[in-house]
């Protein structure tokens, strides 16, 4: 049975494509367009997934659409009734919903041709996408499942049991109550007002203390009786008729999450690119404590009410890698699996998975163990940019690639590496990445400044060989996907300072030999000559969606301070 999974009509447009149950191809919009988590409808991607699992659209034999435009009907007409039927936010909402009702044409659009009649179009409610696109894949016939996110279906949260192929929810939080719609409307405080820029606060927490604003975050967020949470209306108005959000193409788009009152506790906003101070991140390192506290709080009461020791989570929260990397530490979990496209992008897999086991019935059979499920490399693609380029192809055996790598990253050079498949999800996970020496201190500044144009306090990833996580990151999982931050090991902190954060920390990647074999051949010639087995890794992109194509990577290596590129099986230096 093939299964086309989308996310369409809401941020980080996706799909993704199953053949009874096994995941074949998954790639985010983003990558095609060219707009970073770009909404409307993912139609390149879909095609791209068509190609690389060689399959027509004939061969489809249904589609799973992550989102219901049935589900939660009662709290979504109230919901448009307080803002007003006549305001911008509410003919918004409508016109999606509208969308949904007839994914014919734009499917037709997709597949270049007529759409059978025979294909059955599945609606499958926001949040138990999310769940299911956890879940499914951890290989797990028992755990408990939690989604936090901004809010999708008139949810911001759901957690329950998946036992077998059935998925059970006990409990929810409604909209306009969200922790994600809390840590947006922070972040926008902050000077940060784009679609995703929440993983800069995260980032900035690290620099503050939290108890300067300690009781102003409570005021905002308090945690309800029955283990959900609960906003302080007064301060927000997402719930308001005034309020816009743009889901139906391009980038998407919010307007302040917060309204005047919250100078009251916080002072007054910061304007973008104005000087980040103490007094910003110390509001940083309190949004992070609070959002911690109350998850954490959840899962404990989640784990005590299920006594399962695994958890699936999914959602744009659980991409916040450094309460993550707390769960296993703090709450009664002992194993956490969160898969690499964990927010919005992600729910095309969990709606097609949905379909597959919940509600078909079929086995599981797929364990995902790692991210690469978009496009490969093709080397004569490669050859033909670089050409076009005026570049003579240098071509080099992957034994050969590697130990020129390695010689030039030990050297202090930065290099493109694009191989293999391209990666679903917002990391970079040694397929499309930019990669780095990681014992140089200045390293950081270097790669922020001249290659990613952005701000300095930004961290970067370690990638390590799976067989040394122990040892760097005595506290750290074997996660493929860089979505848990813990300290490294005091011996190794100077030893790779630039790959950690300033407390310390690393969100680090376990390269493995089964799940990336030229990635981990690369760090093993870096480590023979350097003995570390680690390399500084971060997106192989520059303000754009990282690159796609083998002319992206060209056009990025082209303009920046990158040394060298790793295109295929082509080696180009500077």
């Amino acid at each position: 049975m093939i299964i086309l999974g989308i996310n369409a009509y809401h941020a980080e447009a996706s799909a993704a494509l199953l053949r009874d149950g096994e995941l074949l191809a998954a790639a985010e919009e983003e990558r095609f367009s060219r707009i970073k988590h770009v909404a409307g409808f993912p139609t390149l991607a879909i095609r791209s997934c068509l190609k690389v699992a060689g399959l027509s659209p004939r061969d489809i034999d249904a589609v799973a659409v992550s989102r219901d435009p049935w589900a939660h009907l009662g709290p979504k007409a109230l919901s448009l009734l307080r803002r007003g039927l006549l305001s911008p936010a509410a003919r918004n909402r409508v016109g999606s919903l509208a969308t949904l009702w007839n994914l014919r044409e734009p499917l037709r659009e997709a597949f270049g041709e007529e759409v059978p009649r025979r294909l059955k179009i599945h609606f499958v409610e926001h949040h138990r996408a999310h769940i299911a696109s956890s879940y499914y894949p951890s290989g797990w016939d028992r755990a408990a499942v939690l989604s936090l996110d901004g809010f999708g279906d008139s949810l911001s949260a759901l957690w329950g049991i998946g036992e077998g192929n059935h998925l059970s929810v006990s409990g929810q939080v409604r909209f306009p109550h969200s922790l994600g719609i809390l840590y947006t409307a922070v972040t926008q405080f902050l000077g940060f007002p784009h679609w995703g820029d929440e993983y800069k606060v995260m980032g900035l927490a690290a620099f503050g203390r939290p108890d300067r604003y300690r009781s102003a975050m409570e005021k905002l967020c308090r945690e309800a009786e029955r283990g959900g949470y609960e906003l302080e209306m007064g301060y927000f108005r997402h719930h308001q008729g005034d309020y816009s959000m743009t889901w139906a193409a391009g980038a998407p788009t919010l307007s302040a999450l917060f309204n005047g009152r919250v100078e009251e506790l916080l002072g007054p906003p910061r304007a973008p690119d104005s000087p980040l101070d103490e007094r910003h991140f110390d509001l940083a390192s309190a949004l992070q404590e609070r959002l911690e506290r109350i998850v954490l709080n959840l899962l404990r009461r989640l784990a005590d009410r299920t006594r399962i020791s695994r958890l699936c989570y999914a959602g744009g929260v659980a991409l916040n890698c450094t309460l993550n990397g707390k769960i296993m530490k703090e709450t009664p979990f002992k194993e956490v699996f969160i898969q690499p496209a964990a927010h919005d992008a992600g729910t095309s897999l969990g709606a097609a998975l949905m379909v597959a086991h919940h509600l078909h019935g079929l086995p599981r059979r797929f364990v995902m163990t790692h991210a690469s499920w978009g496009p490969d490399v093709v080397e004569a693609e490669c050859r033909q940019a670089l050409e076009k380029e005026g570049i003579s192809p240098r071509r080099l055996e992957e034994g050969e690639l590697c130990r020129q790598a390695a010689e030039a990253l030990a050297g202090g050079k930065i290099i493109g590496w694009f191989q293999g498949r391209m990666e679903f999800g917002p990391r970079s996970l040694g397929c499309r990445s930019l990669l780095a020496d990681p014992r140089d201190p200045a390293m950081k500044d270097r790669i922020n400044e001249r290659i990613k144009r952005r701000e300095r306090f930004r961290p970067f990833a370690p990638s390590v060989r799976a067989e040394a996580v122990k040892e760097c990151f005595p506290e750290a999982p074997l996660d493929p996907f860089m979505l848990f931050t813990t300290p490294a090991s005091p011996s190794w902190v100077s030893k790779i300072p630039s790959a950690l954060h300033v407390d310390g920390t690393g969100r680090l990647q376990a390269v493995t030999r089964e799940a990336n074999p030229l990635f981990w051949q690369l760090i093993g010639e870096f480590q023979q000559r350097t003995g570390v087995p680690v390399l500084l890794n971060t997106s192989f992109n520059e303000q754009e969606p990282i690159v796609c194509r083998p002319e992206e990577a060209l056009a990025c290596f082209r303009r920046n301070g990158v040394d060298a590129l790793a295109l295929g099986p082509f080696w180009v230096v500077r």
